[in-house]
């Protein structure tokens, strides 16, 4: 029930990031109201398992040098997961698009921005 919160909570802040960083879009399958929701769901679920995935284990790989940059890599990383994303949508034949490497990096401080936000919102708290 967790996992699937956050794919919308991606989702939503993908779309908000849309609007903020000029170098980022999603291309739906489709040009109807249903086709984009899903797509910003589908590239959410994406993101979602790539960050679980390949940045868990790029994390505790890059260990070091989250260590040495005093976590400033991670921006890096976020943006370079973020082009990963892209490229599996391109495969599918819809969704994120990224304009270039440094629009990546942006969209993913945006985006790690305006997750955190929606999350201390849907969060329940943990006051009994």
């Amino acid at each position: 029930m967790r996992f699937i919160v956050k794919v919308i909570v991606v989702a939503f802040a993908l779309w908000l990031t849309t609007f903020i960083v000029s170098g980022v879009r999603v291309v739906p399958y489709e040009e109807t109201t249903l086709a984009t929701v899903l797509t910003y769901l589908l590239v959410g679920l994406i993101f979602g398992l790539v960050n679980a995935i390949v940045g868990t284990f790029v994390r505790v790989i890059a260990f070091p040098l989250y260590v040495l940059t005093l976590g400033l890599i991670s921006f890096i990383v976020n943006g370079l997961l973020l082009l990963l994303v892209a490229w599996i949508s391109e495969l599918m034949g819809f969704g994120l698009v990224i304009d270039g490497f440094w629009w990546g990096v942006l969209a993913a401080l945006v985006l790690g921005l305006i997750s955190w936000l929606i999350g201390l919102i849907v969060r329940p708290s943990s006051k009994s």
